[in-house]
């Protein structure tokens, strides 16, 4: 008998599968995500297309890539309700504060907590130099990059909007894209 109560002890103090940490290092995991963001920033924006999503699905997580899914559909169905008469729900880019994306980053000290890691980063945009004009000031912002983890790898769950730009994103990645889902038809 004591010895069924001691298996039964550890066994729920033992961590559960779900709460396994993560391999790798979450700020390799953001860079990684960063790598594939990068070339893709200033061809399109809003929700990505099918091919961009492809890309960009080994470094996000289940839920984010159900996500955008889900967000992508309900953008086709308002499309097809409305015959193309209004703009998409969302424009501009998606995975930063700024409209036009960012053009460089920098991941900061991740600071993990069981399974979630949240990563700062320093971002910028420099716009392309017009011919006989001289170079606009970059624009700096930090956002903050949630990835999820365990067991196995870390992927990009979220991106917490930390600009405070007059016109740029706010909130949450996660929340615009429920949002988006919410209103569509």
């Amino acid at each position: 008998m004591k010895r069924a109560v001691a298996i039964l002890l550890l066994a729920m103090t033992a961590p559960c599968a779900a709460q396994a940490p993560a391999t790798g290092d979450p700020a390799a995991a953001a860079n990684a995500f960063y790598a594939i963001y990068g070339p893709l920033v200033g061809k399109g924006g809003g929700i990505p297309d099918t091919a961009a999503r492809l890309r960009f699905a080994p470094v996000l997580s289940p839920r984010l890539n159900k996500q955008f899914a889900d967000a992508a559909a309900a953008q086709r169905r308002l499309t097809a309700k409305v015959k193309n008469a209004v703009p998409p729900m969302l424009e501009g880019d998606v995975f930063s504060s700024l409209f036009e994306g960012a053009t460089a980053w920098k991941v900061g000290a991740c600071q993990i907590t069981g399974t979630t890691a949240h990563c700062p980063v320093q971002l910028s945009h420099a716009a392309p130099v017009a011919a006989g004009r001289a170079p606009a000031k970059p624009a700096n912002w930090r956002d903050t990059l949630v990835l999820t983890g365990g067991p196995g790898p870390w992927k990009v769950d979220d991106v917490i909007y930390d600009a405070g730009f007059a016109f740029g994103n706010t909130g949450r990645l996660s929340s615009m894209l429920a949002m988006v889902v919410a209103t569509s038809p």
